[in-house]
């Protein structure tokens, strides 16, 4: 199961990694609201664990915006308010299950498996770039016709660029949204993983779809297009 937790508190949000973690799960973290919104909106996961309480953006707005969005990813909500109106608030604006703090490890797990069974999520759209054919339900990348094996770093990555095909993406938002936000990052993974990722995608096609844009990040894109 792939899951993102939004919460604010770095120590349980890396308690609850850690624990997903340990149960085979995969698991990307935001800390603040406006993150966990983007990251929600760019990236397919089956569950998401997300605090009321958080800077910039709060849990109920978030929800708001995803289901207004049209993003069913199932919702735990975590609430330190366990007051009816608090909690009716927070399934009003779309999520699919709360949890009041604290909480039992067992039971987090136990809510979140019970979230996820609830539907699965539509099959995502195919994201295009000229001929790289990128496949977010299956993981399957073809450039040409001929598929591309990718290690989960360089899917994310290549998935978070497809996601913005032809707009020019920083260098820390990058960062940001591959690597965990608790992670200590080199400064040179970033470029280590674009080389990885051209390589494998560029390497002997006349048409090179990934562009370094100076003093300002990367993009993908077709070259004739600006």
């Amino acid at each position: 199961m792939r899951v993102l937790i939004v919460e604010d508190e770095k120590k349980m949000a890396a308690l609850l990694k850690k624990g997903l973690e340990e149960e085979n799960h995969s698991v990307s973290v935001a800390h603040d609201g406006r993150t966990g919104l983007d990251i929600a909106q760019d990236f397919e996961f089956d569950a998401i664990v997300l605090d009321l309480m958080l800077p910039d953006v709060d849990g109920y707005e978030v929800a708001r915006r995803l289901r207004k969005g049209r993003n069913e990813t199932p919702i735990l909500m975590l609430t330190a308010r366990d007051a009816v109106p608090d909690i009716v608030k927070g399934l009003d604006a779309g999520a699919d299950d709360y949890l009041t703090k604290p909480f039992s490890f067992e039971e987090f797990l136990a809510r979140l498996r019970s979230i996820s069974r609830r539907g699965s999520a539509p099959r995502p759209t195919l994201l295009t770039v000229a001929d790289l054919v990128l496949d977010p339900a299956t993981h399957v990348v073809t450039r040409a016709d001929e598929e591309i094996h990718l290690s989960p770093t360089e899917f994310r990555l290549l998935e978070f660029l497809m996601r913005r095909a032809g707009r020019v993406v920083s260098r820390n938002t990058i960062v940001q949204a591959i690597w965990n936000f608790d992670d200590d990052v080199e400064e040179n993974t970033l470029d280590a993983f674009i080389s990885l990722l051209r390589s494998k995608i560029d390497r002997d096609q006349r048409e090179k779809l990934i562009q370094t844009v100076r003093g300002m990040g990367y993009t993908i894109r077709e070259s004739s297009k600006t």
